[in-house]
This record gives C-alpha cells, sequence and structure tokens, in this order.
C-alpha cells in the first residue's frame, strides 16, 4: 500500500540524511588527530589518513549494491533503521578504540554501512511522483550541504572536550536517528515491488550491468561518474591549493569551504524546483554542467581572491545537476530496482572517490615541483571531466528514443 502522506515520508528521511551526514562530518576534523595520537608524526598520520579514506570509498563501492539489493527484497525501512543503528554502534567502537587497528576497523564499519545512503534516495523514488523528483532529490541534497557545512563546524568545537567527544557525540545522533526512524518511518516499498534477492545483482559488476540495460541510463550514469569524479578535486587538493596560491591559513579556508557548501544547499534547497519549473530537468541539467565548468574553469585560472570569488557562485550552480539527472534515471527502471539503481550509482560514486585522489594530488604536486606558474591544473582536470559530461548529456538529450521517455 502506497504511503497516505509522502511529503512527511520524505521530511522524515530528509531528516535521516542530515543526521547522517552531521555525523559523519562531525569527525572529519577530528580523525586526523587521533590517528596521529596513535602514530607520533604528521607525515605518518598523513600516510594512514590516505589508507583510512581509500578503504572507506572502497566499502562504499563493494558494498553499495548489495545493500540497494537487500532494500529491493525486504524493503527501505529495515535497511536505513540497521544501518543508522550500526553506524551508532561503530561510532562508540571508534570513540572506545584502544589501538589504530581498531580505529582502522571502525572506519571500515563506517563505510559499510553509511553505504545505505543510496536506500535513502530509492525510498525518495518510491514515494515521490515522477514529476516531483528532481525537487525532492534537491532537497536531500541539500541535507548533504548541511551535515557537511555543520558537522565540521560542530566536529571542530567539540575537540574541546577532548578527540574522542566528537566520536560520542555522533554515537549518539545516530542512536537517536535509529530510534526516531523506528517510531515514525513508515515503509514505503510495497510488497508486490519487491525483487528476489541475487547475488549476480547484488555485487558491484552485477549492479552496474543494470545500467547497460538501457541506452539512456548508461549515459546518465556516465554523466555522474564524471561530475563525481570532478568533485574529488575538492577534498583532494583544495587546502593544499589555496595555501599556496593564496596563502590562506586553516582558519581561512574552512570558512570558504562553508560558504561554498552554504550556496550548494541554498541551490539545491531552494532554486533547483523553481528552475526545473522553468526550464524543465534536461535544459536545468545543462544549466548546472555549464555552471560548473566555467566555475571550475575560473578556479584553475584565478591568480586573484577577486577572481575566485567570482567562481564560488558559479561553481556552486552544479547543485542543480544531481537532482534532475536522479530524476530522470529513476524513470528509466521499475519501482522493484530503484534500490539497484541507487547501489549502482553509489558504486560509481566510490569508483571516482578511489581514483580521483591520484588524478588530481599527483597533477597539483607535478605543478608545483616543476615550477609550472599554473597550480591549478587539478581545477582544470576537472572542467576537462565536466566539458565530457556536457558533451554526453547534449548526446542524450539528442536521442529521440531517450528524449520519449524523459518527456515531461
Amino acid at each position: 500500500m502506497p504511503i497516505q502522506r509522502p511529503r512527511a515520508a520524505v521530511i522524515f528521511i530528509f531528516i535521516t540524511v542530515l543526521l547522517d551526514m552531521l555525523a559523519l562530518g562531525m569527525i572529519i576534523p577530528v580523525l586526523p588527530a587521533l590517528i596521529k595520537s596513535f602514530v607520533g608524526t604528521t607525515e605518518r598520520a598523513a600516510q594512514i589518513y590516505g589508507v583510512f579514506g581509500t578503504s572507506w570509498a572502497l566499502m562504499q563501492f563493494l558494498f553499495s549494491p548489495m545493500i540497494g539489493t537487500l532494500s529491493d527484497r525486504f524493503g527501505r525501512r529495515p535497511v536505513v533503521l540497521a544501518s543508522n543503528l550500526g553506524l551508532g554502534l561503530d561510532y562508540v567502537l571508534m570513540a572506545m578504540a584502544p589501538n589504530l587497528f581498531w580505529l582502522f576497523i571502525g572506519r571500515v564499519i563506517s563505510g559499510i554501512t553509511a553505504a545505505s545512503v543510496s536506500t535513502s534516495f530509492a525510498y525518495v523514488a518510491d514515494v515521490t511522483p515522477p514529476a516531483q523528483r528532481a525537487r525532492a532529490f534537491g532537497l536531500m541534497g541539500a541535507a548533504f550541504g548541511a551535515g557537511f557545512i555543520l558537522g565540521p563546524a560542530l566536529g571542530g568545537l567539540l575537540t574541546g572536550f577532548g578527540p574522542r567527544m566528537p566520536f560520542w557525540v555522533a554515537a549518539a545522533m545516530s542512536l537517536a536517528n535509529a530510534l526516531y526512524g523506528f517510531l515514525v518511518l513508515p515503509e514505503s516499498l510495497a510488497r508486490e515491488n519487491r525483487a528476489a534477492f541475487r547475488w549476480r545483482s547484488a555485487n558491484p559488476v552485477g549492479a552496474l550491468r543494470l545500467l547497460r540495460q538501457n541506452r539512456g541510463l548508461i549515459r546518465f550514469a556516465l554523466i555522474n561518474f564524471l561530475v563525481q569524479l570532478a568533485s574529488v578535486v575538492y577534498p583532494s587538493v583544495f587546502v593544499l591549493y589555496a595555501g599556496f596560491r593564496y596563502g590562506w591559513d586553516a582558519k581561512t579556508t574552512g570558512l570558504t569551504l562553508a560558504g561554498f557548501g552554504f550556496c550548494s544547499m541554498v541551490v539545491q534547497g531552494g532554486l533547483v524546483g523553481r528552475v526545473i519549473k522553468r526550464f524543465g530537468e534536461r535544459t536545468t541539467l545543462m544549466i548546472g554542467l555549464i555552471s560548473e565548468l566555467v566555475g571550475f574553469l575560473l578556479f584553475g585560472l584565478a591568480d586573484t581572491v577577486s577572481l575566485f570569488a567570482v567562481a564560488v557562485p558559479l561553481s556552486a550552480a552544479s547543485g542543480l545537476v544531481p537532482p534532475p539527472l536522479q530524476s530522470m534515471m529513476t524513470r528509466l527502471v521499475g519501482a522493484s530496482e530503484q534500490g539497484r539503481l541507487q547501489g549502482a550509482n553509489t558504486s560509481l560514486t566510490g569508483i571516482a572517490q578511489l581514483i580521483g585522489p591520484s588524478i588530481f594530488t599527483l597533477s597539483f604536486s607535478a605543478a608545483v615541483s616543476s615550477g609550472f606558474a599554473l597550480p591549478g591544473v587539478p581545477f582544470l582536470f576537472s572542467a576537462l571531466f565536466i566539458a565530457a559530461a556536457c558533451l554526453v548529456s547534449l548526446w542524450v538529450v539528442g536521442g529521440a528514443r531517450t528524449a520519449e521517455v524523459m518527456a515531461e
């Protein structure tokens, strides 16, 4: 039986995602310091932190399809609740970790349990009419943005009570989230729309096969991958780049990232619905991609802070891309495959997070060490990826068969 109050259900999921992102964001500023307390030196801590990040992304890649397929079989509610409970217990483990080994185990478990975010997007697809999905997905993007803006700031404040306090608060948030969902979150996937669990669909390779079933779907997936790959430049080199080129300290860089996140949150939470209503999903997608392309070009070429400031709102307009992209993809699969689709999308994000850091850190290192006068090379690589996404997007829009499927 479909949910009688879909708007209320979307708000429930919004709060769930917001609390999840808050908890994840809170440990960002303290995890490197906690690792350093175990290994002693900054250099060694940086190496171990890189291993932690790669392992987290690998777990996302491996387990997202399985969790998405499980949600197609057993429903969204039990998967979301189990994830929240698992995250809460995992943060307790990390807060109590007596050595680096147990901290690493906790980070791996976090990567697995956090993979259920894709189920939240499948939930939204279940309860939202196709014409309204882009706006709902924009709301989810705003939850991500708010979590990653407020989370690191809150985590930084909590470090005043000790390096492990953010983990305890994150645990409390996740466990409260699980209780909240248990009390108020209804099931979104009707039993008649559920699919049998198959291992061949629950692994990354099997999940990606879904994307090949429709030409439009694989092209949308390629756009999604290129956009995700381009965005990896921010966590990979932004802090190093801003310090090298503009002489910014950690506080200035952090405030800049928070401002960028706030702009992106406003775009996804407040502007997406209006822009789509005015121009349609396909045109909105192109507006977002072109704005992001210009933003990356300006980031890479900006030799002054003023020019850099011009790039911020343009790049923040990239928030126009995910909602219509997600919405159009959900229309190309049935109700029993929404979880599998979101799992495949998250796996693509995991691949981008695995290969992106090497592309951007190595290109930045090469530009700086060689004396090349353009340290913004990593952002130019991102611009290249977005340019490719623009070409694929034009290819999708130009396909008569796909245009019919996407007709509004």
